[in-house]
């Protein structure tokens, strides 16, 4: 069994390597990856889907039986404007805690899956039903997990799918999806002091942020999720402070829930906005949620009942994971997130994750594989 010693030298490795996404440049820690699973039994295959952006797929076992697949992202948002008072990369200690970009999301938990399927497998005897997908990508759309699921047999089938990013440990059954649009109105440029001679782009970006302001999806709030969200996040337009714009665009993240598909809100949004405005498609990952009285789901509480001092209930979170692609490319198998990070220390300056939880995530996904493993 791997020690506390092994989790904290394979977490602070991971975070050694820089995969800020953009550019991610995953490809150095997704192959030092690989040689570990090799070494420890595992089938590994690298899929890049750009120039070193890479991910694997692990798999062990005969077929007999289908999978247990444990998924994670090796990409990094970027730093931030704010000076951070330990260096980013080194996965520096203090206490319990392990600080630097990607501790939390999701490198803690990556590590403790890494190391909890390799130690089953050897107990196993190099036999076990296991499939890790670690993604590269995950960040920006989850674009490295897509590109496996458009790939001829990249992914195999699965019985079940862990999705190691942070809850703090507490199995999750459920989350939002997202579909980021940028919406772009048109004019005519023209001198400053001339702007009856133009027509101006700014001007009609205001009315389109009128409506949205008045939006409501006609949707009834999800049991776990709530109602589906619309935020304006970014907006620019105009070369120079002289000059009549002729073009502004507007960033709009919808966070969506399962009665919803990401299809007919665009297309609502764009009755909803207008012939006059373009529409264009950012970010495009569905809904997740599992039914929590499924036999696995049950189990997953009973295993995480102990650490978490209750057992727990059905939750949900409006972030999206790379199950938006992975739970439908496995056939809508039963998912839950589970991980070791916390969830308000991802991007955020000195990001942390606590070693103790680290430990507590390599139990759990112990027994889940022994579990699933009949071990």
């Amino acid at each position: 069994m791997s020690t506390s010693s092994d989790l904290i030298a394979l977490t602070r490795k991971l975070i050694s390597f820089n995969t800020i996404n953009p550019p991610g440049q995953e490809r150095k820690c997704a192959h030092y990856i690989a040689k570990l699973l090799e070494a420890g039994g595992f089938k590994v295959r690298l899929f890049e889907f750009e120039e070193a952006r890479t991910s694997l797929v692990a798999r062990s076992g005969n077929g007999g039986q289908l999978p247990i697949c444990f998924t994670g992202h090796i990409d990094t948002v970027p730093l931030g404007a704010s000076p951070w008072h330990t260096d980013p990369f080194k996965g520096e200690i203090g206490g319990d805690k392990i600080y630097g970009r990607g501790s939390t999301d999701m490198k803690g938990g990556v590590a403790a899956m890494i190391l909890a399927a390799v130690s089953i497998l050897k107990t196993a005897k190099n036999n076990a039903p296991i499939t890790l997908v670690i993604t590269a990508g995950e960040e920006t759309g989850s674009q490295g997990a897509k590109h496996l699921a458009g790939l001829n047999n990249a992914l195999g089938r699965a019985g079940a799918l862990v999705v190691a990013e942070p809850t703090s440990n507490y199995p999750l059954i459920a989350h939002k999806g997202a579909l980021w649009l940028e919406a772009q109105t048109t004019g005519i440029t023209a001198h400053g002091s001339m702007p009856d001679q133009g027509e101006n782009a700014i001007y009609k970006a205001v009315d389109v942020l009128r409506k949205l302001m008045k939006i409501e999806f006609p949707a009834s709030a999800h049991p776990l999720l709530g109602k589906p969200t619309l935020n304006v996040g970014t907006i620019s337009g105009g070369l120079n402070i002289n000059s009549v714009p002729d073009r502004t665009t507007i960033g709009i993240d919808i966070r969506t829930i399962p009665s919803q598909t990401n299809e007919n809100i665009f297309s609502w949004m764009k009755s909803c906005l207008g012939e006059d405005v373009l529409l264009k498609r950012i970010v495009d990952v569905g809904s997740v949620a599992t039914d929590p009285e499924l036999e696995w789901v049950q189990k997953v509480f009973d295993i995480t009942s102990p650490f978490l001092g209750e057992r727990p209930g059905p939750r949900g979170v409006n972030y999206f994971t790379d199950a938006s692609v992975l739970t439908p490319a496995y056939e809508n198998v039963p998912t839950v997130i589970l991980g070791p990070g916390e969830a308000q220390m991802a991007h955020k300056t000195d990001e942390y994750c606590c070693i103790s939880k680290i430990e507590q995530s390599f139990e759990i996904y112990s027994e889940l594989l022994r579990k699933w493993c009949n071990l």
